[in-house]
């Protein structure tokens, strides 16, 4: 009779929800959330209290009204956010998070202002890395130098002749390399360019140390790989530093196997601090058995794998965007496709009947067209339209394809600060004329498009608020130029903000379980000092995260 007492009492626990629930109110602060279908159908609401069991939100709305429903003492605990402002967890939908990790612990040639200032630091970086057997870094971008063009390898033999050296342009699409790099990879003047890469030369066809795109491999593939362990390294590093900038979810953009399994095992070890949406690399070379699997979801929603990423063409910055007419600065050039339109095809063919969305990075308009014809000619063969699918930065594209991508149910997954970074030479690439559907966020979002927003970090700085910035003002954070660059194409805060957060969830088919601060969602909020939606837009960017909270639990505080 007492063990049949007992299991009824557990049986009567579970059925409401009592037996091991923990609840939590926070409250005393101002809130802002998307609710209801993403797009453009979804409304802005206010709430200053919200109600959180296990790790989801329970309910959301006036401290007055949740006691009057609940009662008051309708918590274990109580949480006084003293006035504070609220948003939901920012997804960034375009990044690279081990990239990041590793970018953390590398020679940082972002701010370099001239070709002889990036030597420098890698100078002082070499210097305080004495035992590295390779001097590697990233962040270097011509345009933004006093001379504005490739460096030589000879610059960084004057660092270290004996050490490799290689760096990575801010885009991830070249690579500066000093002379004993390029002897260890074998390149000469009688190197082949790759398909899809191109080795710099000079006018006596030597080698100048540059090496766009695929040509980069060839460096690449005699660099050490990171272990597993120094991999799980960087991912931690990285994951404290997006945490502290308000990112409760990253769309990993390109994972290999390692990394997925890196991944993998964190999830079991309830250690992931972060919600990762791992795209699978395309060039991994197990992918065939990585998508026979299927997908996978972790029970917490904090690691799921179902989809790949596909790199089309390479970057603006470096001419490697594949064009449809010749860069207007170099007429000679008309870009690059990094994955050929009939390898793209063998792809999509492959991923589709295995229900995978797929993410194709395209930024220049041919490689857009590229992609959205190989889309449309395999919905018309094989299906696959309710998967998703998306192009990554969608960056030029000509007019005339814009609404293809309603058509053909494409999400645009854009980056807001690329055109605040790329403003100083886009023009110079393309010429006036063509700038039409160039970073075209708002015609996008008229058409009714989906844009799911990022950073595409290391690329970009990792903080969302500068993304913000960038999409409402079209503005650097030196607030240039006046007016703003293209400044029609700039969407609302509103819009930007649910780029970041409802829409992204709905890039990732996660718009039932994140993305809004509503019952039933996983509790993933910000704190922040200052009210976006009561702040000058200049200066956007300049807001502070005072705690980010991953499933209700707090995984960040800045005291």
């Amino acid at each position: 009779m007492r063990i049949l007492r007992l299991i009824t009492f557990v049986l009567i626990m579970l059925y409401t929800g009592a037996a091991f629930s923990q609840t939590t109110l926070f409250h005393n602060f101002n809130g802002y959330t998307l609710t209801g279908k993403p797009g453009a159908e979804a409304v802005l609401v206010k709430f200053d209290a919200m109600l959180i069991r296990d790790g989801k939100i329970a309910a959301v709305g006036t401290l007055a009204d949740l006691e009057a429903t609940y009662g008051k003492q309708l918590a274990d605990q109580r949480v006084d956010l003293k006035g504070k402002f609220v948003l939901p967890g920012i997804t960034d939908a375009h990044g690279h998070v081990l990239g990041l990790g590793q970018n953390l612990m590398l020679a940082d040639l972002r701010d370099a202002t001239s070709e002889s200032n990036a030597a420098a630091t890698v100078a002082d970086f070499a210097r305080k890395n004495p035992s590295a057997p390779w001097v590697l870094g990233r962040g270097w971008n011509q345009e933004n130098w006093d001379v504005r063009q490739f460096p030589q390898a000879q610059t960084l033999d004057e660092v270290d002749s004996e050490r490799p050296i290689y760096l990575t342009r801010v885009d991830g699409h070249a690579a500066w390399a000093n002379s004993k790099a390029l002897e260890l990879a074998g390149i000469t003047a009688d190197t082949v360019s790759p398909d899809g890469g191109d080795i710099i030369r000079d006018q006596q066809g030597q080698p100048t140390g540059v090496l766009i795109d695929n040509a980069m491999g060839l460096v690449e593939r005699v660099i050490p790989t990171p272990t597993a362990e120094q991999q799980e390294q960087a991912l931690k590093v990285a994951f404290e530093h997006l945490l502290a900038r308000g990112i409760t979810g990253v769309h990993d953009a390109g994972v290999d196997a390692t990394n997925l399994q890196v991944y993998k095992e964190l999830a079991n070890d309830n250690a992931l601090p972060i919600r990762i949406y791992a795209m699978l690399s395309a060039t991994e070379p197990t992918l065939a058995e990585l998508l026979a699997a299927g997908p996978y979801v972790s029970d917490d929603d904090k690691l799921a794998v179902r989809s790949v990423k596909i790199y089309g063409d390479g970057a603006l910055g470096s001419r490697g965007a594949a064009l449809l007419a010749s860069y207007h600065d170099a007429p000679d050039q008309h870009g690059l496709m990094v994955t050929s339109q009939e390898r793209i095809r063998e792809l999509y063919e492959l991923i589709i009947p295995h229900g995978f969305q797929i993410n194709t990075h395209a930024i220049g308009d041919r490689a857009n067209r590229v992609v959205l014809d190989e889309m449309e000619r395999a919905y018309n063969t094989i299906g696959g339209r309710s998967l998703r699918h998306r192009i990554e930065h969608a960056q030029i594209v000509h007019p005339e394809d814009i609404p293809r991508f309603k058509e053909l149910n494409i999400i645009a997954s854009m980056q807001p600060t690329h055109a605040t970074s790329d403003k100083n030479m886009a023009e110079d690439r393309l010429g006036k004329a063509r700038m039409k559907g160039a970073y075209a966020w708002q015609t996008f979002a008229e058409q009714g498009t989906i844009i799911a927003a990022g950073s595409d970090f290391p690329v970009e700085l990792a903080d969302p608020f500068f993304g913000l910035h960038a999409a409402v003002t079209r503005q650097d954070r030196d607030n240039q130029p006046q007016g703003g660059w293209y400044a029609h194409e700039s969407l609302t805060l509103e819009q930007a903000l649910r780029a970041f957060t409802l829409d992204a969830a709905y890039a990732a088919g996660q718009e039932q379980v994140l993305g809004s601060i509503e019952p039933g969602k996983w509790a993933d909020f910000i704190v922040l000092d200052h009210d976006p939606f009561a702040r000058d837009a200049a200066i956007l960017w300049q807001n502070n995260v005072n705690a980010t909270y991953v499933a209700g639990e707090r995984e960040y505080s800045a005291n």
